[in-house]
């Protein structure tokens, strides 16, 4: 009989039940955090105006940086401890363990010193104009304070999912989203604290997820846990932590600049409006986005213990089911965004012309949206099975080989459309490419089985 909390059932039980036993936890944290994501805009919005909205669309390429040095730790090591149980290496596990606290304080400490030495340069760069940057500057500023903070509770909450809880990891989310709206509510409609306000309530509900999660790994009962030996870096273990991570990294780098890009291109073509229609849209997107993310989240670990010990058809049918279901959820995408685009729009903003824009900025944005969650599916399958090298390619492909020229030539011509539609040719382009590098490492794994053999 397996106890609960006894990751060994990821090579055990049918795929069947066991993805969705996985995948519904993840899934649920994170469209609560995309849904705290959407009602942290409405209270900026509507607490502090057009301006703050387009002041905080302005932080998302800085919030992708440090989301990218997070992710690296996150999504690496939670692939390793998956490989490493798969191998019955549980030590080895909890050493990786030891590793997500370490590197992350050491990051996350050099990431906000460097930021708040350079905020408001950064911030210029990024797209603020006199206008939005004291809205950015408040925002930002706070959330770096915790920047350490954010980076060990992300990271512990992958390990979390990773090591056979994906239902702890999920609470302490959906605790995180729920205080998080408390005080939002609180510190800006009650209290007046604005923009600076919303950075704050997020702050407090990351340490309360933060607590969690460590008590989680403190218990006795707990699989794999905390020992004093583990905090301690090893070359091997940050080596393989940091190259498998490496393809996330990559994805949020990527992000960062094909937002600084999209943010400077409306501005230039446009205004600040159109960067507040952006940041409305994105998070509109970013609901199904997030979706997809957190059914990669809980396929990852299943993946990665399969591929540990060497049954590809598991793996495999893993991969395949997750795939069916992202598709139908990034279609889900599309209809919002084509046929009841106002009716999501207007629940962000109350100015015509902001409304405008934003609903035709997601109409071109998620035309061909359908096709996105296969090629996320892909990329997260090659992370999870340590192909580091070709899941950084896809991640490169998709963001800075195809859309960053696309945003720089595309406006030229066409103005602000030109950036909006930059957004779904850079899609198609990446699922072509996507699919004909699935289609070879597929067909590899079956006429060379001894390709199985995992090398972290």
């Amino acid at each position: 009989m397996i106890k609960k909390g006894d990751p060994t059932v990821l090579g055990t039980e049918r795929i069947r039940k066991l993805l969705p036993n996985y995948t519904i936890p993840s899934i649920v944290a994170m469209t609560a955090v995309s849904l705290y994501n959407v009602v942290d805009s409405i209270f900026i919005g509507r607490g502090c105006g057009s301006l703050a909205i387009a002041g905080l669309a302005v932080t998302f390429p800085l919030m992708n940086l440090s989301a990218a040095f997070g992710a690296m730790v996150g999504v690496g090591s939670s692939t390793v401890i998956g490989v490493k149980m798969g191998q019955k290496d549980y030590d080895g596990a909890e050493n990786v363990l030891g590793h997500v606290v370490m590197l992350n304080i050491a990051i996350g400490a050099l990431f906000m010193i460097v930021c708040l030495t350079f905020l408001d340069p950064i911030l210029m760069f990024f797209g603020a104009s006199k206008d939005t940057l004291p809205y950015a500057h408040d925002y930002m500023q706070t959330l770096l304070y915790g920047n350490i903070l954010t980076h060990l509770y992300l990271g512990l909450n992958d390990a979390i999912r990773a090591t056979g809880y994906p239902k702890r990891a999920m609470a302490a989310t959906l605790t995180a989203v729920f205080i998080n709206i408390l005080f939002n509510y609180i510190f800006i409609l009650k209290m007046g604290l604005g923009i600076k306000g919303a950075a704050m309530g997020t702050l407090c509900a990351q340490f309360v997820a933060f607590s969690m999660n460590i008590f989680h790994f403190s218990r006795k009962s707990t699989f794999l846990r905390f020992k004093r030996k583990v905090f301690r870096l090893r070359r091997h273990y940050t080596k393989s932590v940091l190259s498998i991570g490496m393809s996330s990294f990559f994805a949020n780098s990527c992000a960062c600049l094909v937002v600084l890009l999209i943010n400077n291109g409306l501005k230039k073509y446009g205004g600040d409006l159109y960067i507040g229609a952006y940041g409305i849209s994105n998070r509109i997107v970013m609901i199904f986005a997030m979706i997809v993310m957190g059914l990669n989240q809980g396929a990852q670990p299943i993946i990665s213990y399969n591929y540990g010990a060497g049954n590809f058809e598991r793996f495999f049918k893993t991969y395949k089911l997750g795939a069916i279901v992202a598709t139908l959820i990034t279609t889900c995408a599309f209809i919002v965004g084509e046929f009841f685009p106002r009716s999501v729009v207007c629940l962000f903003a109350e100015e015509e012309e902001l409304i405008e824009y934003a609903c035709r900025g997601l109409r071109i944005m998620v035309c061909v949206f359908p096709l996105v969650g296969f090629q996320m599916m892909s990329v997260g399958f090659f992370t999870a099975i340590g192909k580091a090298k070709k899941a950084i390619f896809l991640s490169l492909t998709r963001q800075l080989v195809f859309l960053v020229p696309l945003l720089i030539l595309i406006p030229m011509f066409m103005g602000t459309d030109g950036v909006w539609m930059s957004m779904p040719i850079s899609d198609f382009l990446s699922v072509l490419t996507t699919g004909t590098l699935v289609f070879l490492q597929i067909r590899t794994f079956k006429l060379h089985p001894e390709t199985l053999k995992p090398t972290v």
